[in-house]
């Protein structure tokens, strides 16, 4: 398994057209953006 290590605001691009962002991070718990083509579901 890759474990991947973000800041809040920083992102993790996939292929070119997936982005995943961390949107919040409140104690033990963190809020994940996905910006993906919509054909990707």
């Amino acid at each position: 398994m890759l474990v991947l290590s973000r800041k809040k605001n920083e992102s993790i691009i996939i292929n070119d057209d997936i982005t995943i962002v961390v949107v919040e991070i409140r104690g033990d718990k963190v809020r994940l953006g996905v910006e993906a083509p919509k054909e990707i579901p």
